[in-house]
């Protein structure tokens, strides 16, 4: 296989799409399947659902996405509260249960998205098209409604059914610096009525943000890299940095889900649950603690463990990234457990909530499109349309499938940074010390921020060192990165 830059995307391309059946991922759709995807239209406009067309919805994603699967909309209501709606994609209205396209949907149970090409959960004329919320367009929507104290926390809630139509397609970097008084508003956002009803959303969202992290949500960061393509060639690696409209929508989709999975409990229906289990390793998190200046009590405390990361973030900004991964590694990963009537399972404890499940990106993964299948049963006084047992594997498919696209996912962007460097074997980088153990030692470069292993000069460094490394080979295709040290500081 040819490693040429000039060929970036085909080569990254087909080291996606290996990684994918590696996996056991399909990175196509079957003939049924397609053809399935091109007879079919826009779900029709629902009598019985409300028409909440006229209200001032808005979108707030990447700049690139397409795929768009809630809207917000606020307003005040008397006594000081505010009502937010979340209009969801109705996804199933479309993609009906037992279709090719749902079979499709149920084995890879989520959209992968690598550096040089979108494995989509649905195909795109469903995805970015038909069932995405796109701007001007009506669309039949699953709303979830939110009534927000002035405390932050929320007093009342429902879900039901309606059509929208998205006033504004919004990209997070432009709204965060606008709101942020660093510019002006973005395209889209030049009418009165649309900048107040975000600033609106802005304030909703950081008392919901508040509320969260005063029970113990945790604040963590990692570094994680965007690819540039100038056509076929890989000009850079950017790192992804949350900021302020990556807030708002974090703080409302949380609250959101929040609501649908208490929805459906009080309903009688099973759910399932998004669950990030108490640390089973919270000893060796108090340790890590302990090494950077920290004390934890013995028993797990999310409280305790977000002041201590807030400090350490204030403190040592630059290596936080890499505590936080620590700390990401050491809490085990999020998995999908069934909940049935009158049983409970474990919360969220990386969030600080015990009611929590997926229900609001239908078109990227497809616990929600289970999570609207069941409302829609509630909705019309019907049983569940899934057995306990159907649940329990659908939860277990989605855990394992979720990983494996994860793994893709690495994969992928450790290809993308071996073919980034590939042309500049023997130069030297500013460099920090992420790993150093027996099985060895790692350090990731500052510009471009990738990481690689230090193969000779290692003994002695210790993370969070500075050190000056030389870059001494690299693998494309297994996606290996080989320095030396040449400086310690």
């Amino acid at each position: 296989m040819s490693t040429s830059n000039q060929n970036a995307k085909e080569i990254l391309g087909t080291i996606a799409r290996q990684a994918m059946l590696d996996h056991g991922l399909l990175p196509d759709f079957s003939t049924a399947q397609q053809a399935q995807a091109d007879a079919l239209t826009a779900p029709a406009h629902d009598p019985a659902a409300r028409d909440l067309r006229g209200a001032e919805w808005v979108s707030i994603d990447n700049d690139d996405s397409r795929d768009l699967d809630q809207l917000s909309v606020a307003q005040a209501v008397p006594g000081g509260n505010t009502k937010l709606l979340v209009a969801i994609a109705d996804v199933d209205a479309a993609v009906s249960r037992g279709s090719p396209l749902d079979e499709h949907a149920r084995h890879n149970t989520t959209s992968v998205y690598t550096a040089a090409r979108i494995f989509p959960m649905l195909p795109e004329r469903l995805s970015t098209n038909l069932t995405s919320l796109v701007q001007g367009q009506e669309r039949l929507a699953m709303i979830i409604e939110l009534v927000i104290s002035t405390d932050g926390n929320v007093a009342s809630s429902d879900i039901y059914r309606a059509t929208v139509v998205n006033k504004a397609k919004l990209a997070y970097d432009s709204v965060a610096s606008w709101l942020e008084g660093q510019t002006r508003a973005p395209i889209g956002l030049e009418a009165p009525t649309l900048q107040n009803q975000v600033r609106l959303q802005d304030q909703i969202a950081q008392s919901l943000g508040r509320v969260r992290h005063a029970q113990g949500a945790l604040t963590l960061e990692t570094i994680e890299t965007s690819a540039v393509f100038d056509g076929n060639v890989l000009r850079d690696l950017l790192p992804k940095r949350n900021n302020r409209a990556h807030d708002l929508i974090e703080n409302v989709m949380v609250a959101a889900n929040g609501v649908a999975a208490r929805w459906l409990q009080n309903k009688g229906l099973p759910s399932i649950r998004r669950v990030l289990r108490t640390p089973a390793h919270w000893d060796r998190i108090v340790a890590l603690a302990g090494e950077h200046g920290g004390h934890l009590p013995a028993l797990a405390d999310a409280g305790a463990l977000n002041a201590f990361l807030a400090k350490s973030r204030r403190e040592n900004p630059a290596q936080f990234p890499d505590l936080s991964l620590s700390v990401i590694k050491l809490l085990g990963r999020g998995e999908y457990a069934v909940e049935l009537p009158g049983t409970t399972v474990e919360g969220h404890f990386g969030l600080a909530v015990s009611d929590y499940m997926h229900s609001t990106a239908p078109n990227r993964r497809f616990p929600d499109v289970i999570a609207q299948r069941l409302v829609k049963a509630a909705l019309g006084n019907l049983p569940a349309p899934y057995t306990n047992s159907e649940l329990r594997d659908l939860a277990t498919q989605c855990t394992t499938q979720e990983d494996a696209a994860a793994k893709v996912e690495r994969r992928v962007s450790k290809s993308a940074a071996a073919l980034l460097l590939q042309a500049r074997i023997g130069q030297t980088f500013d460099a920090i010390v992420t790993g150093a153990a027996d099985k060895g030692t790692w350090a990731r470069s500052m510009t471009p921020p990738v990481e690689g292993r230090i193969v000779r000069g290692f003994q002695g460094l210790q993370v969070g060192q500075a050190v000056r490394v030389r870059l001494l080979s690299v693998d494309v295709t297994r996606g290996f990165i080989d320095f030396a040290s040449e400086q310690l500081s």
